[in-house]
């Protein structure tokens, strides 16, 4: 395995590619994530939540060995939002409105991406923007629908079934406004429009919450999708839920990951040979970056192979993974370890899947 630093600077705080997206043209890699200034707050996000919070992007052309970073929002694209962040926002930064999509997005170009995240805490608001030019350029900030709920906070998890038809998979608020439920949502007219299509398994109760989908598309009519979830004070875990009639209704299958520590979400991804491949961090000692694989679409998963279990605080993971053209996956995370420094920072590890066998 190798491990490489895609952003580190002293002082800032790199975290949770999780909530921003990963995509890749070959060995063309692109990453989102946020910085931050980094405070030692103890067991909580080492974040100083006084100062500004951006999005960064980070790039690489050599399938995950070297990286460039990017600030889309010195060019007006994918502008922080302050309350979204839970810090200040960016002095000098104009925040655009939300705009309805007009439609005729094309879902299918070659160099398509798509960004989705909650717009503002309070509001309970979500948004979209995509980019024809591998996130070079971007869109304005679409609004995207509440369907009826509380509220949303989107992060990134869609995938697209043709030019103008597109399934997403958002956290709802519970009907109470806590945190949280997963449904699903399409649009097949270019993102003019979307539909809410059903909830992925039922409400949690008053202590619990299901969040962070991550999904793909098994065939024509199978989606898989896992969650992050949680159970009072100390039960975290990994889920995973399937539906055989393209999002229409949903059965819950098995528990891919026991125990998360203290919460993470999964990053799931199909690989050429059709194996699924899920990366995890684990927020309990040894502090680590994980992965299953399964060879059965799902239905029983390999031994827990730990990428890196050298971290130095629990304050770690968010993974996002693609595959490369050579078959080697490359799994980003946020960490810390002893030898860098406090300072949260993100990095990825690229790595043979042949390496887990169930």
């Amino acid at each position: 395995m190798q491990h490489v630093k895609v952003y580190f600077e002293q002082g800032r705080f790199g975290g949770w590619p999780a909530n921003h997206g990963m995509w890749n043209w070959g060995n063309e890699i692109l990453v989102g994530f946020s910085r931050g200034y980094y405070k030692d707050l103890g067991d909580r996000h080492n974040i100083d939540r006084d100062k500004p919070e951006e999005h960064l992007l980070a790039r690489s052309l050599d399938g995950g060995v070297t990286w460039s970073i990017e600030y889309p929002a010195e060019k007006g694209f994918l502008v922080p939002r302050g309350a979204s962040l839970h810090g200040t926002e960016t002095p000098g930064l104009k925040i655009p409105p939300l705009e309805q999509c007009p439609g005729g997005i094309d879902f299918a170009h070659a160099d398509f991406a798509m960004t989705l995240r909650m717009n503002d805490v309070d509001s309970g608001d979500s948004r979209f923007s995509y980019s024809y030019d591998r996130g070079k350029a971007w869109s304005a900030d679409y609004r995207l629908p509440n369907f009826g709920t509380p509220g949303t906070a989107a992060r990134t998890d869609y995938f697209v079934d043709g030019p103008e038809t597109c399934m997403v998979f958002v956290t709802a608020a519970k009907h109470d406004r806590s945190e949280g439920r997963v449904f699903c949502a399409r649009t097949r007219d270019g993102g003019a429009t979307w539909r809410f299509v059903s909830w992925i398994g039922p409400e949690p109760p008053s202590d619990s919450f299901s969040i962070m989908p991550s999904s793909v598309r098994l065939s024509d009519n199978g989606i898989l999708t896992l969650t992050r979830d949680h159970e009072g004070e100390e039960k975290r875990w990994i889920d995973a839920w399937l539906s055989e009639d393209d999002g229409t209704s949903w059965r819950y299958l098995n528990r891919p990951v026991e125990s998360t520590g203290v919460g993470n979400p999964p990053a799931l991804i199909k690989l050429a040979d059709g194996r699924l491949c899920l990366s995890y961090g684990v927020r309990a000692e040894p502090w680590r970056i994980c992965t299953k694989l399964s060879e059965d679409k799902g239905r029983t998963w390999s031994r827990e192979l730990a990428l890196r279990g050298d971290g130095s605080s629990r304050d770690i993971g968010y993974c996002r993974a693609i595959q490369r053209l050579d078959g080697n996956i490359v799994t980003t995370y946020y960490f810390s370890d002893a030898k860098t420094g406090p300072e949260r920072y993100i990095g990825a590890t690229i790595w043979k899947p042949e390496e887990v066998r169930s």
